[in-house]
């Protein structure tokens, strides 16, 4: 049997990243902790910070700051949020 090569890669065939940040509304209160996270149907407020952390990272190629934050929303989802500190967007950050 002879290999025979494959059609031209349709949509689901070509490789795509995983566990990319999704963009997300944030409001803040004054001092920069997020205060209401926007889902896909409404706002949730944050009920609890479980954690914080930063990530100041690759100043030698494109570098990358971000403010984490690990908390749990009034309908009781944990969720990893971050603040991007040089482009200024929220998103989310899943596992």
């Amino acid at each position: 049997m002879f290999w025979k090569p494959r059609e031209p890669a349709d949509e689901a065939d070509k490789i795509r990243l995983l566990n990319q940040p999704r963009p997300l509304t944030v409001e803040a209160d004054e001092s920069g902790l997020p205060r209401w996270i926007g889902a896909g149907d409404g706002q949730r407020r944050i009920t609890e910070f479980v954690d914080v952390w930063r990530i100041d990272d690759e100043w030698w190629r494109t570098e990358i700051s971000r403010r984490y934050f690990l908390v749990v929303s009034e309908d009781g989802v944990t969720r990893t949020i971050f603040q991007d500190l040089i482009g200024e967007g929220w998103y989310e950050q899943q596992y």
